[in-house]
């Protein structure tokens, strides 16, 4: 199903739905392009060609009520694609000039009032660009929209006069609109069905003085430059790290829960970012991560998944690459298989073509949360930032590479584990040692249940020769360390377990294992493993008192 974008767009025949972007200064148009000298020596400008046409009236008025005639009559060329007033009617005329008034009496800035970027830079784009017997090409408008030219129409509106120079540009007639394209991030806030999405996405945007693309004027007494155009562009963060919906350079397919979904996916995500009282911004935070995991695995770069591919796999933008996921032998988050199949993520969705991509309405948000945020953690016992305390052993520990003609190669994670080493470390020379290691656990949600592994590595990952009489298992206990919401430390003793000393062997420490502060994103994570030999000096005969461990894994599951 296709959406007609026009009929979205609504209040007079044009979208007027104002963006709520955030406001800057900025100053109008000046004359820093230089002029065409093509123009076949015409004396008038286009605005006085354009307000002296009777047929050319109520585009006309447009022009002058959104301030363009000031543009116009300046020596910065233009290319314009007037309308006629068959095209354009004075009740239509009128109605836009009001609604460019109301959103600059909001404070919407010109670039972003949705008559200048709908309608005016929509009919004319910059410098002198007539059209010949061999114009097939593409034109770049005012707004950044890509119109297809010909030598006898724009966007499959026809020309009623071309070609028309004067002293600052060339004139064109149409006798219908050229429809307004909107990209994707503009799509999000014209639909009403998925404006949630869109002011939460809108909330990162920001305008920021943009050096290159201004024109400096001069030093003012202070010793500053002082600008005779200061150009502001829009930015947001989100498009950095999902992709930048808001370029016509760019090709994406957005994914996007429709409000009702969007509302039950808030609710919840929601306990699942329950930060401790103490952490700063905890509110702003848990709002913020609990809308960023609604939003992830949802936009698709159509570079990286081009049709042939597309409806096998859907890799979003967020998604690691094959190297990196081998590399770091990580699960394939934010990817999607058969995409297009019955419960697949594009099932059921409505589709609306954009000037940059697609956005597919979903009714029902079929992006399984398992596949996205709702991670397993797992931490490489190589990890020296993880590692936070060791007792009676050896340091640094010893870690192992294991080598491509050993049988346990891929078989191990990231194929390297360490050694702890028992080793009296104490003043006391009859001291014996007990071995332990401690490890800070990141990133985990609050209130979701998790099942805890620490997996083991084989001697014979490294040295495959040790004779199996001398392999023995270990005996030991892990103790967990985490804060409640007031940041007060709790502990929890888990139970006695052995390993098979033979194999690559993962053993379950403890089940449904809750957390009521969450961790995701600090810096500083709250819940620590420490994972202690259980072995005394009568039973070394039969236990060992080294580990050699490859990882741990937290696993989370639904109840």
């Amino acid at each position: 199903m296709k959406t007609n974008i026009n009929h979205i767009l609504g209040k007079a025949w044009l979208g007027l739905a104002a963006l709520a972007l955030p406001l800057a200064s900025c100053s109008d148009w000046d004359d820093h392009y230089d002029p065409s000298t093509g123009d076949g020596g015409a004396k008038t400008t286009l605005w006085q060609a354009i307000s002296s046409e009777a047929d050319l009236s109520n585009f006309a008025h447009v022009l002058q009520g959104c301030g363009y005639d000031r543009n116009l009559s300046g020596s910065q060329t233009y290319t314009v694609f007037a309308l006629t007033n068959d095209g354009l009617s004075a009740e239509q005329a009128d109605s836009l000039v009001s609604a460019y008034k109301e959103q600059k009496n909001q404070g919407v800035r010109d670039n972003d009032n949705t008559v200048i970027r709908q309608f005016v830079q929509n009919h004319m784009s910059l410098f002198t660009q007539p059209v010949s017997s061999l114009t097939n090409d593409t034109l770049t408008l005012l707004n950044g929209k890509i119109a297809p030219v010909t030598q006898t129409a724009i966007n499959k509106q026809e020309f009623i006069t071309a070609n028309a120079l004067h002293s600052n540009g060339v004139l064109f007639t149409i006798g219908k609109k050229l429809d307004y394209f909107p990209n994707i991030f503009e799509y999000l806030g014209i639909d009403s069905r998925i404006d949630s999405a869109y002011n939460f996405i809108n909330s990162y945007s920001r305008y920021e003085f943009n050096e290159a693309a201004s024109v400096p004027g001069g030093i003012n007494e202070d010793g500053q430059t002082v600008y005779l155009d200061s150009v502001s562009v829009l930015s947001n963060s989100l498009f950095s790290s999902y992709g930048n919906i808001n370029s016509e350079d760019s090709t994406y397919w957005m994914l996007v829960p429709t409000n009702d979904q969007w509302s039950r996916l808030v609710s919840e995500y929601h306990d699942y970012f329950d930060y401790a009282n103490t952490v700063n911004k905890r509110d702003s935070m848990q709002e913020a991560n609990t809308r960023l995991a609604i939003l992830r695995g949802t936009l698709f770069s159509r570079t990286v998944n081009p049709d042939r591919s597309f409806a096998d796999s859907a890799v979003s933008t967020q998604a690691n690459s094959y190297q990196v996921r081998k590399y770091m032998d990580l699960e394939p988050y934010d990817i999607f298989y058969r995409p297009f199949d019955a419960g697949g993520i594009f099932d059921g969705t409505i589709d609306a073509e954009c000037s940059n991509g697609h956005v597919r309405i979903a009714p029902n948000f079929n992006v399984p949360k398992e596949k996205t945020f709702f991670q397993t953690v797992k931490v490489e016992a190589e990890n020296v930032s993880r590692q936070d305390t060791l007792i009676d052993a050896s340091q640094p520990l010893t870690v192992h590479q294991v080598t491509s003609d050993n049988p346990f190669y891929d078989k191990i994670s990231s194929n390297s584990f360490v050694s702890v080493i028992a080793e009296n470390t104490s003043t006391n020379p009859n001291h014996f040692p007990v071995a332990a290691v401690q490890y800070s656990i990141p990133n985990l949600l609050s209130n979701v249940g998790y099942d805890i592994y620490v997996v083991f590595a084989p001697q014979w990952a490294y040295n495959q020769y040790i004779p199996e009489e001398d392999l023995l298992p270990n005996r030991f206990r892990c103790m967990l360390y985490y804060t409640n919401k007031d940041n007060r430390q709790l502990n929890r003793r888990l139970d006695l377990k052995t390993n098979d000393p033979l194999k690559v062997d993962t053993v379950q420490v403890a089940s449904d294992m809750k957390f009521p502060a969450c961790s995701y994103g600090l810096a500083q994570p709250n819940v620590k493993l420490r994972i202690m030999s259980q072995v005394s000096q009568s039973q070394t005969s039969k236990f060992s008192t080294d580990f050699h461990i490859d990882c741990i894994i937290f696993k989370p599951h639904e109840n």
